[in-house]
């Protein structure tokens, strides 16, 4: 079969509403002259004369009737299952949206995203996924992750777009009543504590573990662990010192009555982001979800704002 443009079936769609050339042209945006040589394109491809001057209008052959149902059938289907697809309605909307997250991603971000969507999206589903980085950009270059949020180490890979949103410092977590660490952390107290380390690779944790090494710092490990969020239970329980993002602090500050200290030592803060693939970067819902993202987080640690819902209650005093 010879190629056949679609927007010749425009034309023809038109005609048959219309059934005048100039009428057809006005509904379409489109010249007279250039709906009569769409009407000439056309009858060579079918070998018909499609539509003839009856009575003062455009009148369908037979052939032309025979293919009325099937043309206006396929410009309905365009226009509500292509067409449409590109305007999306957040609030119609019924999508699964996979991201990214690590534990502490899960603990910074969804609190308040969840919170936006029930109201703008609430036909839409989060799945929260843990992966290893490697294994994160491999989910992004074949589509079973939409988006990811957090931290990687070097995720500069072809094909992928990234947004910086915010930074977020590292801070000493202690039990309240150690018996070495007071309302002061001193290098030489850092040093001499017992420490347990997150052990989570391309990850935040991995950054502060490569400026420790940077600095030739030798501390007492007692513990290796790839949980963040089991960590502080052991911190409560023992002497034992461990360094955190300031979000898994602030927390249990307030479920445990830790106490945070800063580090002893300069590091740089932490780049949290937002992680795309190109095949998901004209996805008009996972387009409109990095926008929600960027309202949300750009240039606002949601865990030193008032302003979140979620977090304002672990910013207050017990």
């Amino acid at each position: 079969m010879a190629p056949l443009d679609l927007n010749l079936l425009r034309v023809l769609d038109a005609l048959y509403a219309h059934a005048n050339v100039s009428a057809a042209g006005r509904a379409l945006g489109l010249t007279q002259p250039g709906v009569s040589l769409a009407l000439r394109r056309l009858r060579q491809h079918f070998g018909d004369e499609l539509f003839v001057r009856q009575g003062g209008v455009m009148a369908p052959t037979a052939f032309a009737e025979q293919l009325r149902e099937p043309v206006t059938r396929t410009i309905a289907t365009i226009r509500s299952d292509i067409v449409s697809v590109a305007v999306f309605d957040p609030a119609r909307a019924k999508r699964r949206i996979a991201i990214g997250l690590s534990d502490l991603g899960d603990l910074v971000f969804l609190p308040d995203l969840i919170a936006v969507l029930r109201v703008k999206a609430p036909g839409i589903t989060i799945r929260s996924v843990a992966a290893e980085p490697v294994d994160l950009l491999r989910g992004l270059a074949d589509g079973t992750i939409d988006l990811a949020i957090g931290h990687l180490i070097d995720p500069n890979t072809a094909g992928h777009y990234e947004q910086t949103l915010f930074e977020q410092p590292f801070v000493c977590l202690v039990r309240p009543d150690h018996p070495t660490i007071a309302d002061d952390l001193s290098l030489d107290q850092y040093l001499a504590a017992d420490h347990v380390v997150v052990t989570q690779e391309g990850r935040s944790q991995e950054r502060y573990e490569h400026r420790v090494r940077e600095l030739g710092l030798e501390r007492r490990i007692t513990l290796l662990s790839p949980h963040f969020m089991s960590v502080p239970l052991l911190v409560a329980r023992s002497d034992m010192l461990t360094v955190v993002p300031l979000a898994v602090g602030q927390i249990y500050v307030r479920l445990l009555g830790l106490r945070t200290l800063p580090v002893p030592f300069d590091v740089p803060a932490v780049e949290l982001k937002q992680f795309w693939h190109r095949r998901a970067h004209t996805d008009p819902a996972v387009a409109w979800l990095r926008k929600e993202v960027a309202d949300l987080f750009l240039g606002k640690d949601p865990t030193q704002s008032r302003q979140s819902p979620f977090w304002a209650e672990f910013l207050d005093p017990l």
